[in-house]
């Protein structure tokens, strides 16, 4: 196997370790927005449905830094050490600048 498709295999692992992970915390905010909905359509005290929204927004923001550090160990370690410094450098501003923390 050339180091290219090993380097792919390898980080296809290390994703498949999270993505349970992922996806249960997928189904868990697609549930919480369902409660959401069901509040504004019962039109429930609005600082009730906020708390709510707000959880929703802490559950999204822990599932990001899942993704990110399953990310920073895989892919950039990979990329990195396959010569793509300059490339793996500006895919992690891209995403620092789309996050809203520049």
């Amino acid at each position: 196997m050339n180091s290219t498709a090993q380097t792919n295999l390898e980080v296809s692992k290390v994703q498949d370790s999270t993505r349970q992970d992922v996806l249960k915390r997928l189904n868990y905010i697609a549930g919480h927005l369902e409660g959401i909905r069901r509040m504004v359509e019962e039109d429930k005290y609005c600082p009730d449905v906020l708390k709510q929204t707000f959880a929703v927004r802490r559950a999204i923001e822990k599932m990001e830094a899942m993704i990110l550090e399953g990310h920073l160990h895989t892919c950039v370690a990979h990329g990195i050490r396959d010569g793509r410094e300059d490339e793996v450098i500006n895919e992690l501003m891209e995403l620092y600048n789309l996050a809203g923390r520049a």
